[in-house]
Parts: structure tokens; C-alpha cells; sequence
């Protein structure tokens, strides 16, 4: 009797999930598919297959038709992502603006262009449900106010969690429950499926800067949405009109990155919990955010100049985006959440001296060593015990 798992670690699935036909093939790397077009000499079926993309958004049965379509290679990318997410489907874009953009044409091509969401978030994202660039309208609120501030024409809601960049968290399932039929977008960019499934949680999409910790190399530029795949199948029709379509080679290299995925994410967030624990018992340090589910990110608010900060890191790079093997460090009040008004920072919790640090796979004595002496010259005054702010 083969008595081998039915189901597989997510560990497992990070390494194998988009490659179980590779073998058949004789091969042991994925290829990259860096055709535009494919060659059919079968024009009516060719028709029909069009047809059938039109009518459902399902990917088309037999060999490509066409790059803005569909790609082997990202194809592979969201079967992998999908799986980690416990999704029925994937959908990939040129970045994680065009996802939330091609989510925001979805449920607004059906009259329900009202956006219910929770500050803070990503600043992009956070423009582009304030300006209206989509025609979407927002009502913004709290956890507990979802319920209330649904509409007749709510089409969405919106959080993120932990959030960018305060890290605080949400009760996804309270939250999906207040949400009714209205459908649930979780951005899970910082959590990732190592440490949260949305999905589980009631959520019927799951966002990602895939830039982020699904590529964690600083050297790809994509996003995707994790969702059922009646969704999917609209979101692949928006793809496909708009062109927002994710290169073949960034689709090779996120599926390479998932393999290293749950071992990155809990090597950095090990030393980011340890970094979390020396920035609270700094007196140079005003209060430190960070996460019950752990992770890999770390805000804090200092008592001095926070660009002083900026310029004093030497291994750590002074940047914007996040996920990388290397860590990162930016003032989010000038950079990642300039576009917000002043005034919606302030109240969603980002304060002017708060600064944001993804933490890498660097040793950590190392990069404590460089965030000591960014932070220049210890004061006399010991830490409050309160100064660690869990989300």
C-alpha cells in the first residue's frame, strides 16, 4: 500500500508546486517561454478558443495563442502561488499597483465602484482609492466599522495586514464576516502564505507585491492576486484588454524565489524579532512596532532626527520596497507614504519620526552594530517597558 502524504508542507509545495510535469518532460529546471506569439495552423479552433477566453476568462485549452494572453512560464509561477495561498487561482501583473488596479476594473465594470477600506496601506494604494484615478469612490474606516460603512454599491473591501507601514494587524475573520457577500482583498505582501493565508480566514482575494518576498532578491518587478476562479477568469480578461501582463523572465524568476521562500521569511523574521527586542530597550528609541505573527519587518519611532538615521546606515541600504535578502531602511512620512495627505498619515499612525526596516538575512549582530551607530550617541534615560508595540 502506498502510504505517501495526500498533502504536502507548505515548505514542500513552495519547492515543488509548478513543476510536477518537468520530470515527464525530462527536465529538472523550469524553462522560460519567451515567445510573444505561437504559431496555429488550426484558425477555427483558434476561433473558438478566443471565444471561450471571451466568454469566461478561463485560460485557453491546448498551446498559446498569444504573450498578452498568456504565458507558459508565469503560468507556472501562478499554479505555485495559488497553491501556497490554498486559492483556486492566480492571476499575475506587471507590478502589485497593476493587480490592485485590474481588482478595482473588475468589480467597478459591474456598477459596484464603492471601496470600503482600512487605513493605513501601501501609499500607492492608498492614491489610488483617494484620487479616484478608476473612478472608484472609498469610505474609509476602522475594523469595527466595515459593517456600517458598506453600501448598495460597495463592491470591495480593502485592508492590509499587517499594514504599511505601522504593522498593525486586523482580525481577518471578523472582518470577513462584517463584509457580508462583499468580497474581501486582503494585501498580504508583508505576512506572506509562510505566515498567513487570508483565504483561510474568509478572504476571496489575497494581494501581493510580488517585488517583495515572493521574488526577495530586489531584482523583479511583478504583483498578483490569489482568488477563486470566477474572479480569476475576469482578472485574466482585464489583463488581456489593459496589457498588464507580467514578462516571462520575472515569472521564472518569482517561481525560483517561492523555493526559497518559507526558509527566507523565517531566517529574516528571527532577526527581526531580535532586532525588534534591542530597538524597545533603546532609550534612543520612542516605540517599536512589531508584530504578534512575527515577520520580517520592523517600524519604530525615534526620539532624535529620523533622517539622521537614514544617513548614518552603512550595511544597511537606505531604500524604498521591502522583502529583499538584504535589509532596507526608509522614512515612510517622505518616501513610500509621501503621496498620502499629511493629515491621513498622522491619523492612520505614521508619524514623522517613524521609520520602517526590512530586515534581511544579514547576521544580526551586524546590522545591530549599524542601526547603533546610525542612531548616534546614547542617551541616559532607560526604555519604557511599553516601547515594544505588538500589532
Amino acid at each position: 500500500m502506498d502510504t505517501r502524504r495526500t498533502t504536502r508542507a507548505l515548505a514542500t509545495e513552495a519547492v515543488h508546486a509548478g513543476r510536477d510535469d518537468l520530470a515527464g518532460q525530462g527536465l529538472h529546471a523550469p524553462p522560460i517561454d519567451l515567445s510573444t506569439t505561437y504559431p496555429s495552423y488550426d484558425s477555427r479552433g483558434e476561433a473558438d478558443r478566443i471565444d471561450a477566453f471571451a466568454a469566461t476568462g478561463a485560460e485557453p485549452d491546448g498551446p498559446p495563442v498569444y504573450g498578452r494572453l498568456g504565458n507558459p512560464t508565469v503560468a507556472r509561477f501562478e499554479t505555485a502561488l495559488a497553491r501556497l495561498e490554498g486559492t483556486e487561482a492566480a492571476v499575475a501583473f506587471a507590478s502589485g499597483m497593476a493587480a490592485l488596479s485590474a481588482v478595482l476594473l473588475v468589480r467597478g465594470s459591474t456598477g459596484l465602484r464603492h471601496v470600503v477600506a482600512v487605513r493605513p496601506l501601501y501609499g500607492c494604494s492608498d492614491h489610488l482609492l483617494t484620487a479616484g484615478l478608476l473612478g472608484s469612490e472609498v469610505t474609509w474606516t476602522d475594523p469595527a466599522g466595515v459593517a456600517d460603512a458598506l453600501r448598495p454599491d460597495t463592491g470591495l473591501v480593502l485592508v492590509e495586514s499587517p499594514a504599511n507601514p505601522t504593522l498593525a494587524e486586523i482580525d481577518l475573520r471578523a472582518v470577513a464576516h462584517a463584509c457580508g457577500s462583499v468580497p474581501l482583498l486582503v494585501d498580504n505582501t508583508f505576512a506572506t502564505p509562510v505566515l498567513q493565508r487570508p483565504a483561510e480566514h474568509g478572504a476571496r482575494l489575497v494581494l501581493h507585491s510580488a517585488t517583495k518576498y515572493l521574488g526577495g532578491h530586489g531584482d523583479v518587478l511583478a504583483g498578483v492576486v490569489a482568488c477563486d476562479e470566477e474572479l480569476a477568469g475576469r482578472l485574466r480578461q482585464v489583463r488581456f484588454a489593459t496589457g498588464g501582463v507580467l514578462h516571462p523572465l520575472a515569472g521564472y524568476l518569482l517561481l525560483r524565489g517561492l523555493s526559497t521562500l518559507p526558509v527566507r521569511v523565517r531566517a529574516a523574521s528571527a532577526n527581526a524579532a531580535e532586532l525588534a527586542r534591542r530597538l524597545a530597550a533603546d532609550p534612543r528609541v520612542a516605540r517599536v512596532h512589531y508584530p504578534r505573527i512575527g515577520g520580517a519587518m520592523v517600524s519604530f519611532e525615534v526620539h532624535g532626527d529620523p533622517h539622521e538615521v537614514i544617513g548614518g546606515v552603512r550595511l544597511i541600504t537606505p531604500a524604498v520596497s521591502l522583502g529583499s535578502v538584504d535589509s532596507l531602511i526608509q522614512h515612510p512620512a517622505s518616501i513610500s507614504h509621501r503621496i498620502v495627505d499629511a493629515a491621513d498619515r498622522r491619523d492612520a499612525g505614521v508619524s514623522d519620526r517613524l521609520l520602517r526596516l526590512s530586515v534581511g538575512l544579514e547576521d544580526v549582530e551586524d546590522l545591530w552594530a549599524d542601526l547603533d551607530g546610525a542612531l548616534g550617541e546614547r542617551a541616559g534615560a532607560t526604555a519604557r517597558p511599553e516601547a515594544l508595540a505588538q500589532g
